[in-house]
């Protein structure tokens, strides 16, 4: 029987880590201790969860004591963004391992201390990169692996954040660097990491442009810019917001399922402190919705990397490039919020000199584009003896993709070129 305690109880613990550890692997697997800031999120946590009804529960400042009381082997930390680093060392600092959803941390600086605190303890680190497990992701590294393209020259990836999905961020907490890294930590890690795992090259410097092309006070549709600190629920211009009127037409209700925003009047839009209904055009907003990057990997490669968080759909175009080939494919995520048909998700195969071919990936069910069951069967079961590749990530993957996203939003603010190798000048491990 392995032991877990779950640090923080957000939606994504809530849907994600919580259901496979209470319900299929339950014979082999114990939550011993449940800790959040928020004592009514215990309370919903227990009454969606009767079987811990029991189950001891913590404030954040009670770390050490729940480690001590309850003798984890493992600790999930699914928090906010920016309390991940204090979870993760006290883990370490009692040998205990550690599962922890994206981003690892918020800073290459902490990056670099959970890289270092790992070296000296028996714990160690997996960073739940649930992208790396979509059945198309990982057909993509197959067949880099096979050589298909001889070696990577170049990666265009163009990423698109709906108008539902990408306002979500600037109603939350992600709206502020401070909390959530900015959205080339908090989203783009996902994407960074992608590209290092498929490539398996490391970053070694970057140059970016970026801004807030949408949100804030300035973004061209805000309806009213003389009035601060409004809440979609109160306001007196949502009638008005074309934001607001898309995904809440007065018409009818429409059902949306997205585990970033809780839309209606849920249980979980009554968290102490929290509303998720923030207005998208606030002041305090210092993040950016819109960035560019050029990166250099260090044997060779060439990442060309967009992302923008208005956008009329949501998903990605992605092109590989190789001494003997390339790959293309597009994705259209989140269909349901598509106005329009789109075309089934291929892979197209061109060798340099030959015929295109035309991949049709096997699915798989479940969230996050059939990945999630893959990776929850990895971290809780042990990873498939089958594949024939790595795909778990550790804490260096964590602190490459960190640090890469740190870099980003700094060129953007430095305007100039950043090493990554600056970033993280004091981990002295091996690649």
């Amino acid at each position: 029987m392995k032991k877990y305690a779950v640090c923080g109880l957000s939606n994504r613990a809530l849907k994600m880590f919580i259901p496979p550890l209470v319900e299929k692997f339950a014979k082999q697997s114990e939550i011993v201790g449940l800790l959040d800031s928020d004592e009514y999120r215990l309370e919903l946590c227990k009454e969606k969860f009767p079987v811990l009804a029991q189950t001891p529960t913590y404030l954040p400042n009670q770390i050490d004591q729940m480690i001590e009381e309850t003798r984890p082997d493992c600790i999930i930390v699914v928090s906010r963004d920016n309390t991940h680093i204090d979870y993760i060392l006290k883990a370490l600092e009692h040998d205990v391992d550690v599962i922890t959803e994206k981003p690892m941390v918020t800073t290459a600086k902490d990056a670099k201390r959970v890289i270092e605190a790992e070296q000296n303890s028996k714990g160690k680190v997996t960073v739940a990169f649930n992208y790396r497990y979509s059945p198309y992701h990982r057909k993509i590294k197959e067949l880099v692996l096979e050589g298909k393209i001889g070696r990577v020259t170049s990666v265009d990836l163009n990423w698109y954040i709906d108008t539902y999905h990408g306002a979500s961020y600037f109603k939350r907490w992600n709206r502020k660097r401070e909390l959530s890294g900015g959205l080339s930590i908090h989203k783009s890690t996902h994407h960074f990491d992608l590209v290092n795992w498929w490539i398996d090259q490391y970053p070694e410097e970057v140059f970016a442009h970026g801004a807030l092309q949408y949100y804030g006070p300035n973004g061209e549709l805000n309806p009213d810019p003389t009035t601060d600190n409004r809440y979609c629920g109160t306001c007196h211009v949502k009638d008005k917001c074309d934001y607001y009127l898309r995904w809440n037409p007065r018409e009818f209700s429409e059902a949306i399922e997205d585990d970033h925003l809780n839309m209606g009047d849920k249980k979980e839009n009554k968290y102490t402190d929290y509303r998720p209904d923030a207005c998208i055009f606030d002041s305090e907003i210092n993040i950016e919705d819109t960035y560019t990057a050029s990166v250099k990997y260090n044997k060779g490669a060439l990442l060309s990397y967009s992302i923008n968080f208005s956008t009329p759909f949501e998903g990605y175009r992605l092109a590989i490039n190789g001494t003997k080939g390339r790959i293309e494919t597009q994705e259209f995520h989140a269909p349901s919020r598509v106005p329009f048909e789109v075309p089934e998700q291929t892979i197209d195969y061109y060798p340099l000199f030959g015929s295109k071919e035309i991949i049709h990936v096997v699915q798989t069910a479940g969230g996050h584009g059939g990945g999630d069951p893959v990776l929850i069967h990895d971290l809780y079961q042990g990873i498939d003896p089958r594949r024939q590749y790595e795909i778990l990530a550790g804490a260096e993957a964590g602190a490459y993709s960190i640090a890469l996203g740190e870099a980003v939003w700094k060129s953007v603010e430095e305007k100039k070129p950043i090493s990554i190798e600056e970033l993280l000048k004091s981990y002295q491990g091996q690649l």
